[in-house]
């Protein structure tokens, strides 16, 4: 079948099981996952979905998200979208006198449960932002990954002294989009807080506008990029703050030409008068911070950031860290945090293996670990976290075990005056290779991240295969019977499902758990 054909099937075959197409109200995609917004949760069918071939798992949060993979859902999602678009047209209009499938009652009450059970697990503020923020770089991250790899390839043909007259070229597409990062930034920010895309791009264009050096603020000269995608961040929310003010006010008639204007002009001002300084200086301290703890104390802020990644990735809290590497990439080429929190996913890789070998007789789970092992080396880690190690719960642990220990690695090497840093984010495991940056060189940076990977798969599996399983657990799963791993809540409770062992999901379990009740946010 052609990769096109492939695709299409894919998105048919998950258009009926999210309700059709009048189902869906929005549809997006990051790294690895389908995101579609529902009017109606409950005509979904969970289990038909992850029963899918390509489907390595469901998650629900603010969106519907369904687990493809990186590169296969960037394929899948414009197919979907086609088929939503002629389901849509294809939809005969109403007759006159139709009485609803559902009634308004019953519509009404359904999506009061589920609005209910949303805000319960996910709507907190703070959550909430967190997701304001990540909506604002993730799109970001295709570009950044291919400069990163660009700018990778153009540093090793300078240091070989290689096709010079090609490297400048390299250069200039390596540096373009880092040089304007901040005009993205903004246009991302104003479309994410409910402005005008373009007028958050133009305030934030000033900041990256070189005549901005002309400009005396706070007794000093700015300079082009000072505040960078933070200082860009914080002029398009206050563009669109401005916007919607200037919206209330302003009589219609004029509005097409007052309500653009003020808001680029006070924005503007306050952003070269005022944001430019202190976002300046707030990067300045995130820079001399990052480095001082990694000089100072590597080793144990490696093992603590490598130890607590997973868990923070499940809370949804690691879009937190997202500005902060964009930050450091913008300001030294390359986010020393990256390689150390790609320690966990290091340690999740050991821990499944160990999970292998310790369930010999259980082949439900060993061909659930067969088929996601390959996208955990490469750093995507859902289907190993929701189909094996966070519904066994114990395994869970020791994975972030591994990962405590790879980061303790990285970090030491970082203590002793050997940066490992990743000019890009996005990819984990062995897909962060082409991203690696040093300070010592390329050779010397490619041992330390493998170091690390060896430890955290090594530590992750001893952890795993020695304290991963009580003994009742143990017992309970080491049969021949299949039982599916989903089954087991993270308190590492033994007891079966009635269909254990149906084939289900991409290694033939069930691939991820409960969506009600499965963390987001990987």
């Amino acid at each position: 079948m052609a990769t096109e054909d492939k695709n299409r099937a894919t998105a048919a075959a998950i258009l009926p099981l999210v309700g059709g197409a009048a189902n869906v109200a929005s549809i997006a995609h990051c790294m690895t996952r389908l995101r579609l917004g529902l009017h109606d949760r409950t005509l979904v069918d969970d289990e038909a979905l992850k029963a899918l071939p390509a489907v390595m798992g469901v998650v629900e949060d603010d969106t519907y998200q369904i687990v493809l993979g990186p590169g296969t859902v960037a394929r899948v999602t414009p197919e979907f979208e086609q088929l939503v678009e002629e389901g849509r047209a294809a939809a005969p209009a109403p007759a006159p006198g139709d009485a609803p499938a559902v009634s308004a009652d019953e519509l009404a009450a359904q999506g009061a449960a589920i609005k209910a059970q949303q805000k319960a697990k996910n709507a907190t503020p703070f959550k909430l932002f967190l997701r304001k923020i990540a909506n604002i770089f993730v799109p970001l991250i295709p570009a950044l990954i291919g400069c990163g790899i660009i700018a990778g390839l153009n540093g090793l043909l300078v240091n070989l002294e290689w096709l010079p007259s090609v490297t400048p070229a390299l250069a200039a597409m390596a540096s373009g989009f880092m040089a304007l990062i901040a005009v993205f930034v903004g246009y991302n920010t104003a479309k994410e807080f409910g402005g005008t895309p373009i007028l958050g791009g133009a305030v934030a264009a000033i900041i990256v506008f070189p005549g901005v050096a002309n400009i005396d603020a706070f007794g000093q000269t700015l300079s082009p990029g000072q505040g960078g995608v933070l200082g860009a961040l914080g002029a398009a929310v206050l563009a669109v703050y401005v916007e919607k003010w200037c919206r209330r006010w302003v009589p219609e008639a004029l509005d097409v030409l007052v309500t653009p204007t003020l808001t680029v002009l006070i924005s503007g001002l306050v952003t070269i008068f005022g944001l430019m300084y202190v976002a300046g200086e707030i990067s300045s301290a995130i820079g001399t911070f990052a480095d001082w703890l990694l000089s100072n104390g590597g080793a144990g802020a490696g093992f603590v950031l490598g130890g607590l990644f997973l868990p923070l990735v499940m809370l949804g809290l690691h879009q937190a860290l997202i500005p902060i590497h964009t930050t450091l990439i913008e300001q030294q080429g390359y986010t020393v945090l990256l390689p150390i929190l790609a320690m966990a996913g290091a340690g999740q890789v050991g821990a499944a293996m160990a999970v292998y070998f310790r369930l010999p007789r259980n082949e439900s789970i060993r061909r659930t670990i067969k088929s996601a092992l390959p996208a955990g080396l490469l750093g995507v880690g859902e289907p190993l976290i929701y189909g094996v190690s966070l519904p066994l719960g114990r395994p869970f642990i020791t994975a972030c075990v591994g990962g405590a220990f790879g980061g303790g690695f990285v970090g030491l090497f970082n203590q002793l005056g050997d940066t490992v840093g990743s000019t890009a984010i996005g990819p984990s495991g062995w897909a962060l290779f082409p991203l690696l940056d040093g300070n010592h060189g390329l050779g010397s940076t490619i041992a330390i991240y493998a170091g690390g990977l060896l430890v955290g798969y090594v530590a992750g599996f001893l952890a795993t295969y020695f304290f991963g399983f009580s003994k009742d657990l143990l017992t309970e799963f080491n049969v021949s019977q299949e039982p599916a791993p989903s089954t087991v809540a993270a308190t590492g409770g033994t007891t079966p499902a009635p269909d254990a062992g149906r084939p289900n999901g991409p290694g033939g379990t069930d691939s991820g758990t409960d969506p009600a009740k499965a963390p987001a946010g990987v």
